[in-house]
């Protein structure tokens, strides 16, 4: 159970545990252990490391590395001096990265040996960016992370922390191509903690075992290690997702809560030595970023055994949105596709174009108001007022509820993909085709995929006379983009349907991949 009236503030969190039970194994990453007490230790560290750099209130602290121990230090260390943490997506290309460390104005990069390369590319376009600090070592015109958190003062420093602070900062990508940093405050988190309090699925016991292998530059990577932290529990990292490492540990440390994807749970479930794994210690998993198919989840219940819960969330609210309980998994309930009921504090509604809530059964676009609603996107302000009207957040999603107040996602009011629990913009990856070779115009869309949920499709018109290959198309995105963002295959046709102010019918080129679906996104 979180103690609210104890840490009102993410910067609180560590200190309180550390006091509460310093010998208690916090964070467990790769054989090494951190305790309570050396996590608010390190955290302090950070924070007069920080202020030794000259980094000030609200200043942006880049992290681009894969998952380590390391990270929390780094987010609780830069709470307490009112700086803010900016988890990079690591599977950007460096244009992409560049954009958003530019954005973000990071003065400080914590980076991992996966990126160094990519970062000697960039550094020389990053002019806000004066110190950058390696993780792993091996670079001696950089600080190297142990050695320069170890020199600094364990005292907390004692700076007067606010409410409105923000305290993380995570990029979405948006219908124009260029990602928006999304600011999410203490009261944000205070909110979230509040809510979160009074639900199953998200109240842990202290010295619980909790699996964090979602990526820490999505919102659902980063709570899953905050929620175990802030209620004395111990989070167990993983770097990447592995499947065989993750059915190792599970027995090995007793892991009691996890969230994976659908997509991940469909890679355990197909591991063959599943069944030789004791899942007894397993008491909760969840998942979201698309729906799982009742077949997949009639598997992993008679494997595993546990509870399973729907989480519906954005970024923009801290990933909180709503759940669909475990009774509710029961095929007999007939709420399989549904996301589930709203947080106790929070008012979903489905309304019109003109933001009326609209008669139950009928389809509108999802809209939500809670203290978890993000500040805003960092420096968009007019993106921010078409986010936030009348204090709901648009999600963009079009869904309806039912007679019981189950949500239901029925498609989306904007043109988002969602691969493999991964957010993918068609004008984005629109951007990056244009201009290949042979290319006269193209229309991306997502179409059903049964491993990720949805796949990226290319729908291309052929310049006259020209006969580009589908690789060839490909590959021209893959040198502008994220490989995840590229399109996995590509259709020709011989011109875009478009209504008579020249917008591309989505609707209609998607209608044939999905029309024997019953639920039309991912």
């Amino acid at each position: 159970m979180i103690d609210i009236e104890a840490m009102p503030y993410l910067a609180n969190v560590t200190g309180v545990q550390a006091a509460r039970r310093p010998a208690e194994v916090a964070l467990w990453f790769e054989g090494r252990a951190t305790t309570f007490a050396d996590l608010e230790k390190h955290a302090n560290q950070v924070a007069n490391g920080l202020l030794a750099l000259g980094v000030r209130p609200g200043d942006r602290i880049g992290y681009l590395a894969k998952n380590t121990d390391v990270y929390y230090e780094m987010l609780f260390g830069a709470a307490k001096v009112r700086a803010v943490i900016n988890g990079v997506n690591t599977r950007l290309a460096a244009p992409e990265v560049k954009f958003i460390l530019s954005d973000a104005k990071a003065t400080v990069l914590f980076v991992g040996k996966d990126f160094y390369a990519m970062i000697d590319t960039i550094k020389a376009e990053l002019p806000d960016l004066k110190r950058i600090i390696t993780i792993d070592g091996d670079r001696e015109d950089w600080d190297f992370y142990p050695s320069w958190r170890n020199s600094k003062s364990a005292a907390d420093p004692g700076i007067k922390v606010e409410g409105n602070d923000d305290v993380i900062q995570l990029y979405t990508s948006g219908t124009t191509g260029l990602p928006k940093g999304v600011q999410l405050t203490n009261d944000n988190y205070l909110s979230f903690f509040s809510q979160a309090k009074l639900l199953e699925w998200s109240s842990y016991d202290a010295g619980d075992a909790v699996m964090n292998a979602m990526p820490l530059f999505h919102v659902a990577g980063v709570n899953a290690g905050v929620l175990a932290i802030a209620q004395g529990a111990k989070t167990v990292v993983l770097r990447e997702i592995d499947p065989q490492l993750i059915l190792k540990l599970i027995p090995e440390h007793r892991i009691a809560h996890a969230f994976w994807v659908p997509a991940v749970i469909l890679m355990l479930t197909q591991q063959p030595n599943i069944k030789q794994i004791d899942f007894s210690s397993l008491k909760q998993v969840f998942y979201g970023a698309s729906p799982i198919s009742e077949a997949l989840l009639r598997t992993a219940v008679e494997i595993m055994g546990a509870r399973f819960t729907q989480l519906y969330g954005l970024t923009e609210t801290v990933g909180a949105g709503t759940f669909l309980p475990p009774e509710a998994h029961d095929p007999s309930w007939g709420k399989l596709r549904s996301c589930g009921l709203p947080w106790p504090g929070a008012v979903v509604r489905v309304v019109d174009g003109e933001g009326k809530p609209v008669p139950t059964g009928e389809v509108g676009e999802i809209v939500i108001r809670s203290g978890f609603i993000m500040k805003g996107y960092w420096n968009r302000e007019d993106a921010t007022r078409e986010a936030i009207r009348d204090g709901f957040f648009h999600t963009g999603d079009a869904g309806y509820f039912d007679e019981d107040g189950y949500l239901y996602i029925h498609d989306r009011v904007k043109d988002m993909i969602v691969s493999g629990g991964e957010n993918v913009y068609p004008a984005e990856v629109e951007n990056a085709i244009f201009g290949a070779p042979g290319v006269a115009d193209v229309a991306v869309i997502g179409v059903p995929d049964e491993k990720w949920g949805e796949a990226v499709k290319a729908i291309v018109v052929k310049k006259p006379g020209e006969d580009p290959s589908p690789e060839s198309i490909i590959a021209w995105a893959r040198e502008r983009i994220a490989a995840y963002k590229c399109p996995k295959s590509i259709d020709f046709i011989e011109a875009l349907p478009r209504n008579p102010s020249g917008k591309i019918l989505r609707k209609d080129l998607r209608e044939p991949y999905w029309k024997s679906m019953t639920r039309r996104v991912g």
